[in-house]
């Protein structure tokens, strides 16, 4: 009896693979040099025997397929949009702030064709890309004047750079702030050439530590919100205004890092107040820095505003030409910024507003819709309800504010194994078109639907959801 010959003799030539239907739709897509690549990729795994039974054998359009497949996979965007479902409204590892469409539409506009990005329309001269917000920015928060870069992380970078190189930086030991990413106050202040001066005590500082450090060597009195935490009990720390003033008799710059920079009183949408760079400077502030792409709910921005004199000085550091802000946020910001100028409709325009206020009720009316088609989506090996949630804020904005939200909770009927069906249950939503990203909790699978704006989308594509249905053993 004659043996037929190994798969790896059987397998068709690229040339036979490429003249298959599949194999002409892949060059169509995506090019003849991408599928000869993928194709050649499929026959060196079928060759070594990792891939045989995933291709069917020698079949060729069963090996054009498994090529196209490969493309379609590495084809897929890095950078791709996902459904929050976590609970967190500004999560930095989910782009935090989504941006209102006005601010989308301006993005695209600066994109697609020529702007006067640093080019005065009414001069015909050079003009200056901080001019496009600058005037927003000192309409909305009473500042004399800003300028803007990068991030707020930047922003702080070219303060101290600008007002205290090789000086000392006099901050509160209680407010050496780290964020995400291993962030932290004093790195940066070592980075831009400032001394750090270091007060007081993790709990209570004085105004009278501060008057014991403004010695000859004083570049500024720092003061770092702490946005991402709160310290509580036996504590002491010393309000702006009595910095401010502190810090006008000995002459030396107050700059107050916001971070999160709330532009509007939080207490009207019924949410914890925020200090608002409003507030910041009308106490005395001399320098305030925050975030674009946080509570302010716009792109990501570092944002200083104060004095006249100290922005012109940040301003011409030769730094701030390295931090300075692209021409695509810069104009999704101008949009954002206007958006202010109507607080009365904020939360109605602005998503990261429109997503903090949102009525529990509305989210307990959305988690009865999806309960259904969620249950039969991942069959009968799980129990799914309707669930209470608490919802943050996040990004360091309001640690402890905790809002009322609903949404599902997916629990394993069967106890066996159950961790580990939670996490092939989260991984299976992750792979669907649009990732499904919620978190783990008391034995269960939660979706917080605070952020789910696009029920649509998240339905139609569950019946992609592929859930391994066997038994745990």
């Amino acid at each position: 009896m004659n043996e037929s010959p190994p798969l790896s003799q059987r397998l068709p030539s690229v040339d036979a693979i490429l003249r298959s239907a599949t194999g002409s739709l892949a060059v169509v897509r995506y090019g003849h040099g991408a599928t000869v690549n993928a194709i050649r990729r499929v026959l060196d795994a079928a060759r070594q025997g990792a891939r045989a039974a995933a291709i069917g054998g020698p079949d060729k359009e069963a090996v054009a397929k498994a090529a196209l497949d490969l493309i379609e996979r590495e084809d897929m965007p890095s950078v791709r949009r996902v459904f929050n479902l976590t609970g967190t409204v500004l999560h930095t590892n989910l782009g935090r702030a989504v941006l209102p469409e006005t601010a989308i539409e301006a993005a695209v506009q600066a994109m697609r064709q020529p702007i006067a990005l640093e080019f005065d329309v009414a001069t015909g001269k050079r003009g200056e890309r901080d001019d496009h917000v600058r005037g927003l920015v000192c309409e909305l928060t009473g500042a004399e004047d800003a300028c803007i870069v990068n991030n707020n992380a930047g922003a702080v970078l070219l303060v101290l750079n600008t007002l205290s190189p090789g000086r000392d930086a006099i901050v509160s030991r209680g407010e050496l702030i780290e964020i995400g990413g291993a962030f932290r106050l004093p790195d940066i202040m070592a980075r831009a050439g400032a001394r750090l001066v270091e007060i007081g005590t993790t709990n209570r500082t004085h105004l009278r530590d501060y008057e014991a450090a403004l010695g000859d060597g004083a570049g500024m009195i720092l003061k770092a919100h702490t946005s991402n935490y709160l310290i509580q009990g036996f504590t002491k720390s010393v309000p702006p205004a009595e910095l401010s003033a502190l810090a006008r008799a000995r002459n030396v710059p107050f700059v107050h890092d916001l971070g999160s920079g709330a532009l509007s009183d939080l207490k009207r949408y019924g949410l914890r107040p925020e200090p608002t760079v409003r507030e910041s400077l009308a106490e005395g502030a001399d320098i305030v820095t925050f975030s674009g792409d946080k509570l302010l709910g716009g792109p990501q921005a570092g944002l200083i505003a104060g004095r006249k004199d100290l922005i012109a000085r940040i301003a011409k550091n030769p730094m701030k030409r390295a931090l300075r802000m692209d021409k695509i946020r810069l104009a999704a910001l101008e949009a954002i910024l206007k958006l202010y100028r109507d607080p009365d409709r904020l939360s109605e325009t602005l998503p990261t507003l429109r997503f903090l206020v949102r009525p529990a009720e509305e989210m307990a009316a959305l988690a009865a819709r999806l309960r259904d088609p969620l249950a039969a989506a991942v069959g009968e090996g799980y129990a799914v309800d309707v669930a209470e949630c608490a919802s943050q804020i996040g990004s360091g904005a309001l640690p402890l504010e905790v809002l009322s939200s609903a949404g599902i909770a997916i629990t394993p009927a069967a106890r066996k194994g159950a961790g580990t069906q939670l996490e092939a249950l989260a991984a299976a939503f992750r792979a669907l078109p649009v990732p499904v990203i919620g978190h783990i909790k008391d034995g269960a699978l939660r979706f917080d639907l605070r952020c789910l704006d696009d029920e649509t989308g998240f339905l139609g594509q569950l019946s992609r959801l592929h859930v391994d249905r066997r038994p745990p053993e």
